[in-house]
């Protein structure tokens, strides 16, 4: 079955992009995010999102244009320290946080593709992180309830990708991408090459075509998010 579109407003024009939705978007820092999809929200101005990523980009690249933008609600990550804008936005209330252990974010995002509702974790036991939440001994040791995270839309980036939605991710882009694609009522994927049916070897696949409902081949600035040059 051929899932290929034309392109990121399409997919999400079809995925039913609307105010209000939860979206997750994959990426580790600036690397392996769904640049042309993200560009897609900002075109179709979908507002008052919640944001399910690792981090927010920078001010001027990444999921730091729809923060530009105020569509973002409310945003859901582990680390959020290389933008202003969020910064800005959520001292001045503007922008709901919800900071999360990076462990735990990802286990929570492959607890919801598993169908998982919730686990208990050691991580954050005692501190801000547990405020509100359910503790319990196992053993000797105490332990965190942590809920699971689903998405309305999960946007995810490949290196490449065939017809069925099989996906491969290339190095540190293997990172919340292959869990994330799995927790959205809908994924779609941008991939950098789009192959036929069959030329991936499925013993590499990364993403099984199941979980992928769209994808593309997109066009990539691949941005660095801090450049450090040798002296000499």
């Amino acid at each position: 079955m051929k899932k290929t579109i034309g392109g990121a407003v399409e997919a999400l024009q079809r995925a039913g992009l609307s105010d209000g939705m939860t979206i997750m978007a994959g990426g580790f820092g600036l690397c392996g995010i769904p640049e042309n999809l993200i560009l897609g929200i900002r075109e179709l101005g979908a507002k008052d999102l919640t944001v399910i990523s690792n981090n927010c980009g920078v001010d001027d690249f990444g999921l730091g244009i729809l923060l530009q933008t105020k569509q973002i609600k409310k945003m859901v990550a582990s680390y959020v320290g290389e933008n202003d804008v969020f910064e800005r936005q959520f001292l001045s209330g503007e922008l709901e946080v919800e900071l999360v252990p990076q462990g735990t974010l990802a286990e929570r995002i492959r607890a919801g593709g598993a169908g998982i509702p919730a686990f208990y974790t050691p991580t954050g036991y005692r501190t801000l992180v547990a405020e509100g939440k359910d503790t319990r001994q196992f053993d000797d040791k105490w332990y965190v309830l942590e809920s699971a995270l689903t998405a309305d839309i999960s946007i995810v980036k490949a290196h490449r990708g065939d017809k069925a939605g099989n996906l491969v991710y290339r190095e540190t882009a293997r990172n919340f991408n292959p869990m994330i694609a799995t927790a959205g009522k809908i994924t779609i994927a941008e991939v950098e090459k789009l192959l036929e049916i069959g030329d991936l070897n499925a013993d590499s696949i990364h993403t099984p075509g199941l979980f992928v409902d769209m994808l593309f081949q997109g066009e990539f600035e691949k941005r660095i998010e801090q450049r450090t040059v040798r002296a000499g």
